[in-house]
Formats: C-alpha cells, structure tokens, sequence
C-alpha cells in the first residue's frame, strides 16, 4: 500500500498523517464540509499531506482512516468505500458525545455498528487506543524493547494484515485481536484503551479473553 486517505483533519487525522507522511506513505486528506481553509491548515501541519474530497478518497486510497468525532460518524459517506478497507479510530465518549441511547442499547461494538453502515467495507478497528498526542511521542523503531502495541481487529484477515502492515511501519509493534467484535476491548473503558502495552502484554490480554484469530 502506497497510498493512504484520512477522513478527518482534525488532532488525531493530523497527527496520523505526519506520521505515514515519515513512513513513505502518500496521505490524501479530506475534511469537513465546515472546516475553512483546509488546505492552508493541512500545510501547516501535515506537510507533505494533499487535500483531496471523499469520492478522490474512495477512489485513489488504498486505505482510508476514519478519523472524526463519534458524533459526526453518521456523516462520513460509508456508501463511497465499498470494497475500501476502512480503519474505524473513532471512540464514544459520553461526556464529549452525550448519551446516544441507540449506542448504549446496542449490545454490538461501535466499530460492528459502523460496519453494519456499509457491508461492503473491509472495516477494521484500530489507532483508536492511544491518544493522538501519544502518537508521535511513542513512535520508535521495530526492536525497541519500549516499543509500545497496538491492537488491530476485523474480520477480514487480509484487511488486518495490512493495517497491522501500517502500525509497524509508523512505530508500533501491532497485535492481531481478532474479529470485529473483539474491538469493543479497545473501547474507552476496555482492559486496552490508554495504556501503554506492550507486545507481549496486549497479547495476553487478547489470548486471556479469547479474542485472537
């Protein structure tokens, strides 16, 4: 994969497109329709980054990263990434978000309700359990013995192959969690969401509750 899309400009879109940017990768960006000036912003702070609209996403990417509030996750144009893998690295904050009482009810995690919005995506849950200024400050290179985890869940093998392909290339050492399912343990709240693991530990924590593949 050379070419990876960012649906999102915000801290955590930013920051992950400073990082593919360091790693080879070609980041294609898109904001919201609000958002002004995006192209000055995203030259100030994801260098190297273009702006491109979702359907150029859709079309160009390899791989798009959803990276906007939970909130707004209803306004992300699903329809557009059929076939697409899609990485899911939002989170449901109550207090941010408020109570959405059709997410509490659902026994389902966020990422199998997100899914469920297109299910011709290849969708895949993580790079959302650690914060965005962690990202850049935690990066180190493959064999660092502080090399920090990150866990990768979907159920489709081939597609978390190739997110856990990106994780490694941008600093983290990434850890096979499983099917979709298995991404409400990285949810705020989960035994994973903000701690620093490493490979060893997040895999005990996966094997320990069945997750893995």
């Amino acid at each position: 994969m050379s070419v990876i899309g960012i649906y999102g400009a915000g801290k955590v879109g930013t920051a992950l497109a400073r990082l593919l940017n360091d790693a080879g990768y070609e980041v294609r960006m898109t904001g919201s329709a609000r958002q002004t000036a995006l192209e000055l912003l995203v030259g100030v702070v994801a260098p190297g980054a273009t702006v491109a609209s979702a359907e150029e996403l859709a079309e160009t990417a390899d791989l798009v990263i959803i990276a906007v509030p939970f909130g707004k996750a209803q306004t992300v144009p699903w329809a557009l990434f059929g076939g697409k893998i899609v990485v899911d690295a939002m989170n449901y904050w109550p207090p941010v978000d408020g109570n959405i009482q059709a997410v509490d009810a659902d026994p389902r995690s966020t990422s199998e309700i997100h899914a469920a919005l297109n299910p011709g995506a290849r969708l895949v849950k993580s790079l959302n359990h650690l914060g965005y200024h962690d990202m850049e400050d935690d990066a180190l290179p493959a064999g660092s013995i502080l090399r920090r985890a990150l866990a990768v869940a979907g159920d489709d093998a081939e597609a978390r192959a190739a997110v856990a392909e990106i994780i490694d290339a941008i600093g983290f050492d990434p850890v096979d969690a499983g099917p979709l399912a298995a991404g409400r343990v990285l949810e705020p709240g989960g035994p994973v969401f903000g701690r620093e693991l490493s490979r060893g530990e997040l895999e005990g924590i996966v094997a320990g509750r069945g997750l893995a593949a």
